[in-house]
């Protein structure tokens, strides 16, 4: 009977929608800050800063998100650093997210007036306090839309990640698939899933952007 195996298996497919949902949590907190870092850095740093964050955001940009993976799981360990694959995980995504809103990021702050840090700075404020409480604000509220999708791409990506066995939806599927030889029924349902997922997390990033950012944010 089809589907039959299913009420057996919600347990693995909660759990492993649990380990995904704790993966992109960490990686949009840790990679926005990142990514707010070197945009900062790009454009305000010292020129050896501008070249290395611009070599690094190049080098992810262009190369697998798999083989980055890869390469902190299984190549690091040559250099003597090991990370368990949970946190090799968190690394590789949070490395690959920050490189692409760096960009995002930095158009945000270009798109903010001049005029407005001159006026802060002749007013008394600190260059860090023009930045934090006035240019990055209304950066961030204009590029909201693109960044909400790149945390939703991110999401998707995690799938990656059951490669190097991290029990995530995708690694789930791929041991329940392994048991039931329910390959159709098996990722038809972990792409329902996946769809309630980005569905649940685009409303929560919109709702969440609101409130703290104010009107305008979709």
């Amino acid at each position: 009977m089809a589907f039959a195996w299913l009420p057996g298996a919600t347990g693995d497919i909660a759990r492993g929608a649990v380990t995904t949902i704790l993966l992109i949590a960490v990686t949009t907190l840790a990679g926005t800050l990142l990514s707010i870092l070197g945009a900062a850095g790009r454009r305000n740093g010292p020129l050896l800063l501008k070249r290395a964050i611009a070599c690094y955001v190049e080098v992810v940009r262009n190369t697998p998100f798999l083989v980055q993976l890869f390469f902190i799981f299984f190549g690091l360990p040559s250099l003597g650093i090991r990370l368990d694959p949970v946190l090799a995980a968190i690394v590789a995504m949070t490395l690959n997210m920050a490189a692409y809103t760096i960009e995002i990021v930095g158009a945000g702050l270009d798109a903010v007036p001049g005029g407005q840090t001159e006026a802060a700075l002749a007013l008394g404020l600190r260059p860090r306090q023009v930045f934090i409480k006035i240019v990055l604000p209304q950066a961030l509220k204009v590029i909201y839309p693109a960044l909400t999708s790149q945390i939703v791409i991110m999401m998707l990506e995690s799938a990656v990640v059951s490669q190097i066995a991290v029990r995530e939806l995708t690694y789930e599927a791929d041991m329940l698939q392994a048991r039931t030889f329910r390959s159709f029924e098996t990722y038809f349902v972990v792409t329902l899933v996946y769809l309630v997922l980005s569905m649940a997390l685009r409303r929560l990033l919109v709702t969440g952007g609101r409130r703290v950012l104010g009107a305008g944010v979709s």
